[in-house]
């Protein structure tokens, strides 16, 4: 199973302290993570759905919530986190929205009845969970003809700070993120019908190491591996990597590179469904669509 490869499992305790700690922080920081929600909100737009329920998993303060109860205002939102903080954050920002409610629980073991969900929607939570676990809970809950569509980031994100990191001690410093490959075979296994995924990759720029790093705290996250180092990070270890990712440094701004998965994926037709028809795209004509809807840049 993907989330078995130790020292790559998640300490889900730790990782739910951490986006505690940065509920106050995290609208300002993301900038990235609010880029990609609003690209895969926008790929709604390609399809027709009717949902009666929908599932913000890992919403942390909302904003997405917020958005996907405007687009669909007769549906029950239910904004999900693990973190109790962020969704107290997101209850000042919605107090306005009804119907739509709160749950703060692992999406890995969700509080939802089987098949009672028409539209699940995540944006970069799979990265800070048991990855496949919560696959087989999003397919547990979802409906039949219901529609899952979530982000998550691909191996090659932060490929900067992982090698810079590697270069001063053997132990991890940035999650293993899966490959897009592996992510479809996991749900294919978890029961999923016609999965889609497509990449696209975003670079950040930073004037220096410790930037990229008060970014990463402020969002809450940081590394929250199993297997990571438990001690302090010694003053020189940590200016070792700092020289370490100076070699990347181009026009005098340091990169840090973001690979993001786009996925979508229906629930199995069964002989019932409570959402109206699906029109599917292929990633093509989709890809197409989109530019289309921006217009020229």
């Amino acid at each position: 199973m993907l989330e078995e490869h130790d020292p790559y499992l998640v300490d889900a305790a730790f990782a739910r302290r951490a986006f505690n700690r940065a509920s106050t922080s995290y609208d300002a920081a993301a900038v990235l993570q609010g880029e990609v929600r609003d690209r895969l909100l926008e790929r709604l737009e390609l399809t027709r759905l009717n949902p009666r329920l929908i599932l913000d998993a890992g919403a942390g303060t909302g904003i997405a919530s917020r958005e996907l109860k405007r687009r669909y205002p007769k549906a029950l939102v239910l904004a999900l986190d693990s973190a109790e903080r962020m969704l107290a954050v997101a209850a000042r920002r919605a107090s306005w929205l009804r119907p739509m409610s709160r749950v703060c629980a692992d999406a890995a073991l969700l509080p939802l009845p089987a098949a009672s969900v028409d539209l699940i929607f995540s944006n970069i939570m799979l990265p800070w969970s048991a990855a496949e676990r919560v696959l087989a809970e999003f397919r547990r809950v979802l409906a039949p003809r219901g529609l899952l569509t979530f982000t998550t980031l691909g191996p090659d994100t932060l490929r900067e700070l992982r090698r810079a990191w590697a270069s001063v001690d053997p132990w991890p410093h940035v999650h293993g993120f899966i490959d897009m490959h592996d992510l479809g075979d996991a749900l294919v296994r978890a029961g999923f019908a016609q999965p889609v995924l497509d990449v696209e990759r975003y670079t950040l720029e930073y004037a220096d190491v410790s930037r990229l790093a008060a970014d990463l705290k402020a969002l809450g996250q940081v590394n929250a591996l199993a297997g990571r180092f438990r001690g302090l990070t010694s003053p020189r270890k940590f200016a070792a990597m700092r020289a370490a990712y100076e070699t990347h440094r181009r026009e005098g701004r340091l990169p840090a590179t973001y690979e993001v998965v786009f996925g979508q994926a229906w629930g199995p037709l069964q002989t019932s469904s409570r959402v109206g028809s699906p029109e599917t795209v292929s990633l093509q004509d989709m890809r197409r669509q989109l530019a289309a809807k921006r217009g020229p840049r």
